[in-house]
């Protein structure tokens, strides 16, 4: 069970990036009781792609007073190493990583002061398996960079990661706990980790 401390008081503005995905669904459903405003490439209230400076500009100019910006978007291949080329890594480069960290570079500059960022890696990052080079590589450096940024950030704003397990894995309580303490407690650089205790 979670105990919280909650530094917000009031309903937060929240930038839910990759809500139409299986844990953003989770999660923006969890959320309901503060004003999410959705944002994918494809689907969401907003149509934007983080991985560009410009679309994320004019996102931020058109959506102000933002607290919290959630990115639970990302896309990797898995597959032999043998297997693997340029092409296939720097999918997970091009889609998960340097998306996330343009949308802190952008977003720390228009986040309300002591709001706070929630980046997503995975389980991979830290215990590999056989196949997974093409994800593990990507998730640890998402891990590496909110560890190091997280301590550069302006304005009292936080920055954290949340790492889960195989979604299938991970009950819907445990997912959105991790969430919650990102936006609602004052951690900061934290990587939390969801559902590793599941071998």
């Amino acid at each position: 069970m979670y105990i919280f401390v909650n530094i917000n008081f009031t309903t937060m503005k929240i930038l839910m990036i990759g809500a139409g995905g299986t844990i953003g669904k989770i999660v923006t459903a969890a959320l309901k009781g503060h004003e999410v405003i959705t944002v994918g490439r494809n689907t969401g209230a907003i149509i934007a792609d983080i991985s560009s400076e410009t679309a994320l500009e004019s996102l931020f100019k058109r959506v102000s007073d933002v607290d919290a910006i959630i990115c639970a978007a990302g896309d990797s291949i898995t597959d032999n190493l043998s297997a693997m080329d340029k092409a296939q890594f720097m999918v997970g480069i091009q889609q998960k990583l340097w998306p996330q960290i343009n949308l802190v570079l952008s977003g720390m500059k228009y986040l309300k002061d002591n709001g706070s960022i929630t980046l997503i890696s995975g389980k991979m990052g830290e215990f590999p398996a056989k196949g997974s080079s093409g994800k593990a590589f990507v998730n640890g450096a998402i891990n590496s960079f909110v560890m190091a940024a997280a301590q550069e950030m302006p304005r009292g704003i936080r920055l954290n990661g949340i790492s889960p397990s195989k979604v299938s894995d991970i009950s819907g309580d445990e997912l959105t706990a991790a969430y919650i303490k990102c936006l609602e407690t004052a951690i900061n650089g934290e990587i939390i980790r969801v559902g590793y205790h599941k071998q």
